[in-house]
Formats: structure tokens, sequence, C-alpha cells
């Protein structure tokens, strides 16, 4: 078995509701307008055939429904995707694992009760929250309480990346235009930029928030799942490290970890979406170890309905030059133990 823990939908009640509640304007850049498989389960189903060993762990695809709605309506669709998303496991247990919860994180009292409620209730595997939220850092004090609780209830919390200029609830195009990568008229450079530089480079600022102010310190058995390995925090692994030390020279940057800067960001867990880079993956393994790598896809972002990053992502973890053992760790272990399945 091959359990995908990072892979993306858009489940067709939660797209419907979504769209009667947002302007044609921002519609017309969700995803779903051009990755079919993010909401046609159809399309989705054949793409999976390809490898019947491989299960999905489903979660919500961006935008994040707190910047594009007020928390009154945020707090109800967050209900209703996180029932969809427990229907479907329920209804394909042959394609879904598990999925996870959609937070309503523009009111944290009520992400909070609703990340509870999933876990608890519907029996999802964790939850997920993006790099920023509504322009505020993942170190905010307002989202203290939920690491507490998720790490009380001892499940994950994915982290995907998103782009940091959205601090506010878009309502216009204008608004929107954070969000366009292969939607427009965009430069492609510009268009290259956001999609393969920034959003990794979204991760790895939020991981140094989170390494930085102590959250790991305050809640030793916290779980992060990070996106793309790690967004490229073991290749820049002695930098990092360099300039901690550097850093710590200086009066004015107080500097309270308890451990070494390294033992912090290895308490990440790290997915294999790489698009079928061995080396990367390799690097990913050095540095993480082989208990805090996860098979992870991205799918269906990409060509092929979503078929080519799931394609090139097993292909590059065969290639590794690990033990079968090692590799079985990967694709199914490890995220059996995590998520409690």
């Amino acid at each position: 078995m091959k359990i995908d823990i990072f892979c993306h939908i858009m489940p067709p009640k939660y797209l419907s509701s979504l769209k009667e509640k947002i302007s044609p304007e921002v519609s017309k850049h969700l995803p779903s307008n051009y990755l079919l498989g993010l909401s046609d389960l159809e399309i989705r189903f054949r793409v999976m055939d390809h490898y019947p060993d491989r299960m999905e762990i489903l979660t919500v695809a961006n935008p994040p429904i707190e910047t594009v709605l007020k928390s009154e309506e945020a707090i109800e669709l967050s209900k209703k995707v996180n029932d969809e998303l427990a229907e479907l496991v329920a209804k394909y247990p042959d394609r879904f694992l598990g999925a996870v919860a959609c937070l309503p994180m523009n009111d944290v009292d009520e992400a909070i009760k609703e990340a509870e409620r999933a876990i608890k209730g519907l029996g999802l595997k964790g939850i997920q929250i993006f790099t920023n939220i509504m322009g505020k850092t993942l170190d905010s004090p307002e989202f203290i309480p939920l690491y507490q609780r998720m790490a009380e209830l001892d499940y994950p919390i994915w982290i995907h990346p998103f782009f940091e200029n959205i601090g506010q609830v878009a309502k216009t195009e204008k608004d929107f235009s954070g969000y366009r990568v292969f939607t427009g008229k965009e430069d492609p450079a510009w268009a290259m930029d956001r999609a393969v530089f920034s959003l990794p480079g979204a991760s790895a600022r939020a991981m140094i928030r989170l390494v930085y102010s102590g959250v790991f310190d305050r809640f030793p058995n916290i779980k992060f799942i990070t996106h793309h390995c790690g967004a490229g925090v073991p290749f820049f692994a002695n930098r990092i490290e360099m300039h901690y030390l550097m850093f710590g020279e200086k009066e004015e940057l107080e500097l309270s970890l308890k451990k070494p800067v390294h033992e912090y960001f290895k308490m990440f867990y790290a997915d294999t979406a790489l698009h079928g880079n061995t080396p990367a993956l390799m690097c990913g393994y050095a540095y993480f170890g082989i208990d805090k790598l996860l098979f992870g896809t991205d799918m269906p972002f990409g060509t092929e309905m979503g078929l080519w990053p799931v394609r090139k992502t097993i292909e590059s973890i065969d290639r590794m030059e690990i033990t079968e053992k090692e590799r079985k760790l990967i694709y199914e272990e490890n995220a059996k133990r995590l998520l409690k399945i």
C-alpha cells in the first residue's frame, strides 16, 4: 500500500457552496477551474486506477476559506466540508483512507471546536492550516491555543504554503490577485516565481517562525507536516546553522532556544512532493531521518490530470538508495503510525 498524505480535493458539494458565497471575479481563479480532478470524482478515480495500491488522505485545496469568507460563513462551510470529507471516506474506503479537517481560522475559538469535532466526532486525521493566516504569521499568540489542543489530541497539523500578502477577505478580482498563478495573462516569469519559489519559501518561513517562537519547547509532542520535503530547509541546513550562530552573537537578538536549532527543524515531518527529484529526496532523508518522511504527491496539481506528479513521485522514491524496509516506512508505515491507522 502507498498512503498519499498530501493530495488535494475540493469536494463537489463544498465547491458548489463556496461558489454561491463568493463573487464571480474571485470564483474564476479557483484551482478547480483548471484542475478538474479536484472536484470531479470520475476523473480523479481514472487517475487513481493507474496505481491501485495508492490510497489518499484528503486535504482541501486552496484558497483558505478564511481568505474568501467572513467568519460566520467560514464556520458554517468548514463544518459542511468536514462532514462531506467524512462521507467520502466512508463511501469510498478503497480510495480514501482518511481526510484532514478544514478550519475557519478567522475565528480561532471556533476553529478549535471544529478541530475537536472533526477528529473525535468524524474520525478525521488532523487539521490543515496555511503558512500565513489573514496576513498573520503562525507564531502569532492567538494561534497558540490551537497548537496546545492539537498536541493534546495527538494528531498532526498539515501546513500548506500560501501567498503572504493576503490580509483581508477577498471580494474582488483585485483582492484575489495574490492567488493568481496559472490563470489570466501573467508574466510567465512572475508566475513561475510564485509557483516554484514563493510557495516553498512561505513554508520555510513558517517553519522558522514556529521554531524560533518556542512552540516545540512548549508542546514537545506537537506534530507538523510540511509540504515539498521541508521546503528547502534540508538543502540550506548549514546556512541555517551559520546564521543561528551569527545571530546568537548579537545582543539585540534574543535567541532563547533550549536545544540546538536543527533539533527543532528535525521535529517536522516532511512529504515527498518534489515531483521526481531523487537527489532532493535523499537530502530530505539525510536531514529529517527515515521516520519523518511521508509519501505525498500534491495530486492533482500537475499535468495529465494529476497523474504526472503521482508517477514522478513514485519513480523518485523507488530510485532512492535505501532499503526496502525504509521504502515501506515512507510509503505506508510512517503514515499508519502518525495517523493511528
